[in-house]
């Protein structure tokens, strides 16, 4: 069964750094993309990082260029999103899932929540 577990979330203030954790298991973690989502309140859910399964792809949402760095270690099933130069408009619960398009599993995790202070 499908578990994604996240992690690393917090308040800090504008200017502030955090680093986000996604632990996998339940499928071959190698073998798949990985993205971070996010969702604040009365928004949509909204892509914000992406990473190949070797991590040679990725790709970063508009919004967080320059300023979040996605990673993965394959031999620890995890995926990472370090957070630099928070800004009030990241505020949102952060997501993993699989997948470079779309989410492709069905199950999602409980997400961590940033909230970013100005």
């Amino acid at each position: 069964q499908v578990q994604l577990v996240e992690s690393g979330g917090g308040l800090v203030q504008r200017g502030g750094s955090l680093r986000l954790s996604c632990a996998a298991s339940g499928f071959e973690f190698s073998n798949y993309a990985m993205t971070w989502y996010r969702q604040a309140p009365g928004h949509e859910r909204e892509l914000v990082a992406r990473i190949s399964s070797t991590g040679r792809n990725i790709d970063y949402a508009d919004s967080v260029k320059g300023r979040f760095t996605i990673s993965r270690d394959n031999a620890k099933n995890t995926v990472y999103l370090q957070m630099n130069s928070l800004k009030p408009e990241d505020t949102a619960l952060y997501y993993c899932n699989g997948g470079w398009t779309t989410a492709i599993f069905d199950s999602w995790g409980q997400g961590t929540q940033v909230t970013v202070s100005s």
